[in-house]
């Protein structure tokens, strides 16, 4: 219990709640509480008032511009549709079992044959999709950023080798990578019963050469920053290459490898809408830009629930990159505002 509301505590937002719960200082924890929370909301509830006061003087091709209610309306009705196609599945399945069973009874040597649902994907299914695939790219990312940037961190030479390659790299939008990536994945990705589908692995490729670089380029800068007396220690001590790495270049350098880590990942969540778009794979970006091809008059709303949805899980993910960090850094503080 203690361990719970010592975590509590190390949220700002979270603190004068546990300060207060405890008779520490009231007017000081209210008025704490009133800045962490009260204007936040305050601020939320005048933004959302002047979108309904504009939206509805907004004329749009589609209509006019969805205020809040219809925009709440609409993730209602995704939701509903997200429940029936459950429901449909879970049918269909149940139908499949019914019959393969009546068949074996009637022939216990019978070959039965187990099918997939292919429903189409719900708004859900395609959140899940999504996060599937960013986080795919993310992991490539930090797979192949990290020990680049360790043998940067620890040789010039090195560094002075890939440097160039970054700064050429780095600025490349998702738009130029994702043809290359689209011919090449269809040129070497053949097969004819293939474990992804080629839009899941040109969308994580392209989101993966688009995060790894704020992960190398933090990982370089953590581990050249490596104070000369640690490095010292290391020599005396005869530590072989990889243990010194492990013992004493990662604990030192996790604190800038987790910021990097943190930039990468939203990095990529925000190339993933564009590469999903384009690649046509059935995530949050195909959903956007199928409403938006569709032209119907719930298309509006329904794009703009994606919207917070997308922003909503940014900010989910970036908060479990920083808990993260700070669970397994010796650096407690990282901001988690």
């Amino acid at each position: 219990m203690s361990r719970v509301v010592q975590t509590l505590e190390s949220l700002p937002w979270a603190a004068p709640f546990v300060r207060l719960s405890r008779g520490e200082d009231p007017k000081a924890q209210f008025n704490a509480i009133l800045r962490a929370v009260g204007v936040p909301l305050l601020a939320f509830a005048i933004f959302i008032g002047i979108w309904g006061a504009a939206a509805s003087r907004i004329e749009t091709s589609l209509g006019t511009l969805p205020g809040p209610s219809q925009v709440m309306e609409q993730a209602g009705n995704l939701w509903q549709e997200h429940q029936a196609e459950r429901a449909k599945a879970d049918a269909f399945y149940e139908r499949q079992t019914t019959r393969n069973e009546e068949r074996l009874a009637n022939n216990p040597d019978a070959v039965v044959k187990w099918r997939d649902y292919n429903g189409r994907p719900t708004f859900v299914d395609q959140i899940l999709t999504s996060l599937t695939t960013v986080f795919t790219g993310f992991f490539l990312a930090v797979l192949i950023a990290v020990p680049i940037g360790i043998v940067c961190g620890l040789s010039p030479t090195m560094y002075a080798a890939v440097n160039p390659l970054i700064q050429i790299f780095k600025p490349v939008s998702p738009l130029a990578w994702l043809p290359l990536v689209t011919m090449v994945v269809s040129a070497v990705y053949v097969s004819n019963d293939p474990m992804f589908a080629k839009s899941f692995v040109t969308s994580a490729i392209t989101v993966t050469l688009c995060c790894m670089w704020p992960t190398l380029v933090n990982t370089i800068v953590g581990v050249s920053s490596l104070e000369k007396d640690l490095i010292n220690v290391s020599e005396v001590l005869r530590l072989s290459w990889m243990t010194k790495v492990r013992k004493v270049v990662l604990p030192f350098a996790i604190p800038m490898i987790f910021t990097g880590m943190r930039l990468s990942l939203g990095v990529g969540w925000m190339v993933l809408i564009a590469a999903e778009m384009l690649a046509q794979n059935p995530g949050l970006g195909k959903f956007v830009w199928d409403e938006f091809q569709n032209g119907s008059s719930n298309s509006l709303g329904r794009i703009m629930v994606a919207v917070f949805t997308i922003g909503i899980i940014g900010f989910i993910l970036d908060r479990l990159m920083l808990s993260i960090q700070r669970a397994v850094s010796w650096d407690k503080s990282a901001d988690i505002r």
